[in-house]
């Protein structure tokens, strides 16, 4: 059976991997209790290319087809793969670094693209020399971005104590500051091939990633491009000037941006799969896999069109459910109070947490995406309060 190399795991990627008649083969940075010990390779650190190529090499895999990555720390690690392996796929670990590294990604977008002042920082920046530079209130995160993760609001001298605290100290390159935008946030997930926006759609966060990352609950859903078409069609240009200016490959990215009153104002843009549930919610949306389309490009394939749907039947969100303040939420409570399209939910005191701290998620839908947005709310607050 033909093998697909993938930096990462996700179960959701693994079993569309899986229908393509593919064997994958992991580059995981711990062992995946879901695979046999043969399916996989563990590495310190999934950024290291010379580690993930001797994983590789190692592993001395037959009839190796492609490879992708789960997540954005694998997104360099699988151009570099694709360039020494020979493999299809967009395989130019310079051109990808222009969508990993936050700082050069907001240098080099042309001046028209309203964005965050974004600087490198060290351990040995100064707290007032951020606040001459970024104001009073600025973010301090990871270069390379690691899923707001890590990432923190700064708002006092300890407050940036605390957050170099948790960011590697010896490096000039590893650690951005950037001034803070005080907006609402939104995203556009699509498809970008031959130099163009081929099929893009519109979701709307709860809350920010980062207030997720640090104990809230991510939520997000689509929107309705016709009733939102401004706001749709600002993301396109933007999307378009980002992408095409820092000449992207084909790829699927997911692109984030403030909705301030003036306009919006660029986030950042990951050339990957969207996180969460957006695959799937894509998907029940618009009729659109963006999971086999991944595969696809990483097999050298083109994204065939017409993609998607523009007048849908239902828009579909999800909210990543987190332990209830009480823990005594469980499954039967979400489902007794709101009619959900998907529920899983362990509520226990001794549940394993997953991404942003969730332990079971909720995917609803609406005819009305407006009627969504609050379903999600009301979910949320459920949720919190308990």
């Amino acid at each position: 059976m033909p093998t697909m190399i993938v930096i990462g795991y996700r179960p959701d990627l693994d079993r569309a991997i899986r229908c393509r008649d593919l064997d994958p083969y992991y580059i995981v940075p711990a062992p995946v209790s879901a695979l046999e010990k043969q399916s996989y390779s563990c590495v310190a650190d999934m950024e290291n290319v010379q580690e993930v190529l001797r994983a590789v090499l190692s592993a001395e895999l037959k009839d190796v087809v492609g490879a992708l990555s789960v997540h954005e720390m694998g997104v360099f690690g699988a151009a570099f793969l694709r360039q020494q392996l020979n493999l299809p796929g967009h395989a130019d670990p310079r051109r990808v670094l222009s969508f990993r590294d936050k700082y050069l990604q907001k240098r080099d977008l042309p001046p028209q693209v309203e964005r965050a002042r974004c600087r490198y920082a060290t351990k040995d920046t100064a707290y007032a020399d951020l606040v001459d530079e970024l104001g009073d209130v600025f973010v301090v995160k990871p270069a390379a971005g690691a899923g707001s993760l890590r990432t923190n609001i700064v708002r006092s001298p300890e407050a940036y104590a605390k957050a170099l605290d948790q960011l590697p100290g010896q490096s000039d390159v590893a650690i951005v500051a950037e001034s803070f935008v005080a907006a609402p946030e939104v995203y556009l997930d699509g498809i970008w091939a031959d130099g163009g926006l081929q099929w893009s759609s519109v979701s709307r966060y709860h809350a920010s990633p980062v207030s997720a990352a640090q104990g809230g609950i991510l939520a997000a859903h689509l929107v309705d491009k016709k009733r939102h078409a401004a706001l749709s069609q600002q993301l396109e240009t933007l999307a378009g000037q980002v992408l095409g200016h820092l000449e992207a490959p084909d790829c699927v990215f997911h692109l984030e941006a403030f909705r301030k009153e003036t306009g919006l104002t660029f986030g950042e843009c990951a050339i990957r799969l969207p996180g969460g549930l957006s695959p799937q919610a894509n998907e029940l949306t618009y009729g659109v896999d963006l999971f086999d389309i991944e595969i696809g490009l990483a097999l050298g394939e083109k994204p065939i069109g017409p993609l998607g749907t523009a007048s849908p039947d239902r828009y579909y969100g999800y909210a990543l459910l987190r332990p209830s303040g009480s823990g005594r939420l469980t499954q039967e409570d979400f489902e007794q109070r709101f009619s959900l399209d998907d529920i899983k939910y362990d509520g226990s005191l001794g549940a394993h947490p997953g991404p942003y701290g969730s332990v079971g998620h909720a995917l609803v839908s609406d005819q009305d995406d407006l009627k969504l947005q609050k379903t999600i709310e009301e979910i949320v607050r459920f949720n919190e309060d308990g």
